[in-house]
């Protein structure tokens, strides 16, 4: 055995951690799949073992043989006339194994940089197994990384003794990652395919979210505090839906901490990312009115059997209820499992024109209109006789699209209603 071979089999026990049984039983096999392709004749061999002293340097290849009686013996590959093997063990018996050393005098490098070859890939075989078994059962946990390599855009992390990959799809958009990168990432799953054992990490995971309230709020992690539910648009904004089980602990300010301390670490980790925390709620009314905070909501309107809940809310906080892009309603949506429809009060606006209406419908009594002029005259500034009593002739006709001489009649109406006011 030379230098190389054992330094390999340091390397892989203490730099791999693969157990150095593991190492010396992938250096056995590679030793017998090199003696099977140096030998002619040695595939026929059923049975051969490799003995390999890790400390002598020194390699042994043994055939085992079926003993037979000599008039029996057909198969020098794999048996061995009775009278031979009572040579080596004289209380040998017909039909037992024994084992002969085959070794070629010439087993040396060649067969050495055979068998690194196939140690190689047992190994790596090995090594991924060994990886499936540690990480199969920490899906769900976050682990810390260094950012590797890129693989198109796929992000390669290093973990340590392994390598994760975090997909493109799990990225987050917003984020921007250089090799040498330290990092942290959610551990989606742990697959065990064709290619071997991968760690699928990732950063945009809504469970991302969870886990770090879980590691940053006490509360949570004993179980005073649940999170009922996440939504979330990774980059962008988050909703986290929390419950206390005990009435004394307000389970929002427990997740916003001594001046938002606590969710200000997850906001930095998620690189300034919202985070709404809102009281969860069974009852939909009062879940909507929380989940669209800052917004005031005037009105509500269940549709339980649909799951959809119509709001409405003045002009002022439409912008607010429906948020950037639709954020907030898309987000209160899925977080509450109903369809949230937001929409303008139209209630004011409504009694608005109701006013309107009416002080329009007086003037056209008294100026002798129907209600669409008097409507288009008011609409026009004429809020009484008096104003209208000033105003062009040509202004009055324009903008009731009316004559001249209809709108001088108009006029001079007015001016005698004002005269004897």
């Amino acid at each position: 055995m030379t230098n190389d071979i054992v330094a390999l089999i340091e390397y892989y026990e203490k730099e791999k951690g693969i157990d150095r049984d593991k190492v010396v039983a992938a250096l056995e096999y590679a030793f017998i799949s090199a003696y099977r392709k140096m030998v002619p004749g040695a595939d026929a061999i059923e049975i051969l073992r490799a003995d390999v002293n890790t400390k002598k340097g020194e390699t042994r290849i043994y055939a085992s043989l079926k003993v037979v009686p000599d008039e029996d013996y057909a198969d020098k590959f794999n048996e061995v006339p009775f009278s031979t093997a009572s040579k080596k063990n004289p209380e040998v018996q017909v039909e037992e194994q024994v084992e002969f050393n085959v070794t070629p005098k010439d087993f040396g490098r060649i067969a050495v940089q055979t068998a690194k070859q196939t140690m190689m890939q047992r190994l790596r075989q090995a090594e991924k197994e060994m990886i499936y078994e540690e990480f199969k059962d920490r899906a769900g946990d976050i682990v810390s990384g260094t950012v590797r390599r890129f693989d198109r855009s796929d992000v390669l992390i290093d973990l340590g003794k392994f390598e994760g990959v975090m997909p493109s799809r799990e990225r987050v958009q917003t984020e921007e990652y250089n090799i040498g990168d330290r990092i942290r990432a959610y551990v989606v799953a742990v697959e065990n395919e064709g290619r071997g054992p991968e760690i699928i990490l990732s950063r945009s995971h809504p469970n991302f979210v969870r886990r770090l309230f879980e590691a940053e709020v006490n509360e949570i992690s004993d179980r005073t505090v649940e999170i009922r539910g996440i939504a979330r648009e990774a980059g962008y904004r988050t909703k986290v839906a929390v419950w206390s089980t005990d009435d004394k602990v307000d389970p929002v300010g427990a997740c916003v901490g001594l001046r938002g301390a606590r969710v200000k670490n997850i906001v930095r980790e998620l690189n300034n990312e919202k985070v709404d925390i809102i009281r969860w709620s069974d009852n939909p009314e009062e879940f909507v009115r929380e989940a669209l905070k800052p917004a005031v909501l005037r009105s509500i309107s269940v549709d339980t059997e649909a799951r959809v809940l119509h709001v409405t809310v003045d002009e002022e906080d439409l912008s607010k209820a429906i948020g950037r892009r639709g954020q907030n309603a898309r987000l209160s949506s899925r977080l509450m499992g109903w369809d949230v429809q937001v929409r303008k009060d139209e209630s004011k606006l409504e009694q608005f024109e109701k006013k309107i209406a009416g002080a329009a419908h007086s003037m056209g009594e008294m100026l002798g209109l129907d209600d669409d002029l008097a409507d288009k005259l008011f609409r026009a500034g004429g809020m009484s006789s008096e104003i209208v009593a000033e105003m062009p002739a040509d202004y009055i006709a324009a903008n009731l699209e009316v004559s001249e001489e209809r709108a001088l009649d108009i006029l001079a109406r007015a001016k005698a209603h004002s005269a004897s006011a």
